[in-house]
């Protein structure tokens, strides 16, 4: 019986061992896989020397302009822009003839996941999903695990990324772990590298920390993104509250629940004459709150998101979990709200809400779905055939929502087209017409409902200092 209990026990871990030792050796497998596939779908070279940018149309939003432009780089950094330049002064010539270059895009709120949930995403994934869709800078948001609430939090991040050709700007939480119940310290998450503050994937619920968060903010100068929902009002909802969640029985969030908090955010602001971002706007009567505190002279900016530009309530009748987001997609009349808003400037930016999970999150019932879809590689072409093959916006319109305006708002250096300046570029063919497909994301994740979508515009190069990628 002794010797039995002996065999078992040596049985036990000498198959325990074996597993542990499969698992460690997966972990490793998956980490050079996560750095190998993404360097084998782009093509990356250097820029040496001097490199002449010939025949390119030059959207430049710093000056409102738009025009056919050569760009003489000198090891990464612009030496000339003129209507024509000498192909001998180059070493290099790359022809962009039909090719529109613009300031890298920034994306300024995206979730890497990173740390806690690698499976998801990790920032060197999620920076390559950023260079596919023409992103050369990208917030990402504190909505991890820890969060990001500390200034070793931030660091890590930083630490992380900087060897990466994205640049990645954390946000920290407003909350120290996003519990809604005490201010981090900002002014050194800021020192660390904090570029704003949110508990985004939860509201701040107290009226009183919301104004203490903002009063704060103005010391440090950043501004304060709360995730605008009412959680009694959302009352469980998971789908917009209106005609399908009547059709499918499934939970409705109401667009009341939205337009209170971004209501008692915005008076809050007015008050303390601080810093308010306002992220993923989806209803009619947010724009309109946003649109008449804008004309008050309150410090207000506001994001929208692909996917709302893109989709309403119509696609969650087919119960698809990959379409189920926070906040839901809304009705037409919104969708609409939220363009017009765009082009009276009322909402400033475009910006992804990139969201990865996994299969496993994602293929189940909507009720049991995490919320959320990957946005990066897709933003730029959907854009282009909502927006501006619309008539909607103008490129020039469409590249400030992208560039210019994120920058201001989270004080971000873009390039300006001078001389002496870091070439960061992103080069796009306006008239490519092409098929989004899993071939081209270079998210971990994959959860999108665009897959197979047809779209005419999109992205070719990104230039940052002297490196180009090529994106296939």
């Amino acid at each position: 019986m002794v010797l039995l209990l002996e065999w078992l026990f040596y049985f036990y871990f000498l198959v325990i061992g074996k597993l542990w030792y499969e698992f460690q050796r997966f972990v490793r497998l998956s980490k050079r896989l996560d750095k190998l596939i993404p360097e084998i779908m782009m093509k990356k070279s250097d820029l040496k020397g001097k490199v002449l940018l010939q025949g390119g149309k030059v959207v430049n939003p710093s000056s409102d302009s738009i025009q056919k432009q050569d760009i003489l780089l000198d090891d990464g950094k612009i030496a000339l822009v003129e209507q024509e330049i000498e192909e001998e002064k180059a070493d290099k010539v790359i022809e962009l003839t039909d090719r529109v270059i613009a300031p890298g895009f920034i994306d300024i709120h995206t979730h890497l996941r990173e740390p806690g949930q690698e499976d998801s995403e990790t920032i060197r994934s999620g920076a390559q999903a950023a260079l596919a869709g023409g992103f050369t800078q990208i917030c990402c948001m504190p909505n991890t695990i820890p969060p990001i609430s500390t200034e070793g939090d931030v660091l890590f991040v930083k630490n992380k990324a900087q060897n990466l050709e994205v640049k990645v700007h954390p946000v920290a939480s407003i909350t120290k772990g996003r519990a809604g119940k005490e201010l981090s310290e900002f002014s050194e998450l800021v020192e660390a590298g904090a570029v704003a503050f949110s508990d985004d994937g939860s509201p701040v619920e107290s009226s009183q920390i919301m104004r203490n968060a903002l009063e704060y903010s103005k010391i440090v100068d950043r501004p304060i993104v709360n995730h605008s929902v009412d959680q009694d009002l959302k009352n469980g909802g998971i789908i917009n509250e209106g005609k399908v969640s009547a059709q499918t029985g499934l939970n409705g969030n109401p667009p009341i629940a939205e337009e209170i908090m971004v209501q008692r955010d915005l008076k809050i602001a007015e008050f303390t004459d601080a810093k308010l971002h306002i992220p993923h706007v989806t209803t009619k009567g947010a724009v309109e709150l946003i649109r008449q505190a804008k004309e008050r002279g309150v410090k207000v900016s506001a994001e929208a998101t692909p996917h709302h530009l893109s989709l309403t309530e119509e696609y969650l009748k087919t119960f698809d979990t990959r379409g189920k987001v926070a906040p839901p997609l809304r009705e037409e009349k919104d969708q609409q709200a939220l363009i017009q808003g765009l082009k009276d400037g009322t909402i400033d930016v475009i910006a992804t809400d990139h969201a990865p999970h996994t299969y496993n999150k994602k293929e189940t019932t909507l009720d049991l779905a995490a919320y959320g879809m990957i946005g990066m590689e897709s933003a730029f072409g959907l854009m282009m055939d909502n927006l501006v093959n619309k008539n909607e916006l103008s490129i020039l319109e469409l590249v400030k929502k992208f560039t210019i305006n994120p920058a201001q708002i989270m004080e971000l250096d873009i390039c300006r087209f001078q001389p002496g300046e870091k070439a960061e570029f992103t080069i796009f063919d306006e008239n490519e017409w092409w098929v989004f497909n899993e071939e081209s994301v270079y998210s971990k994740s994959k959860n999108t409902p665009f897959f197979g979508t047809e779209m005419t515009g999109r992205v070719k190069k990104v230039i940052i200092g002297d490196r180009v990628i090529e994106i296939y």
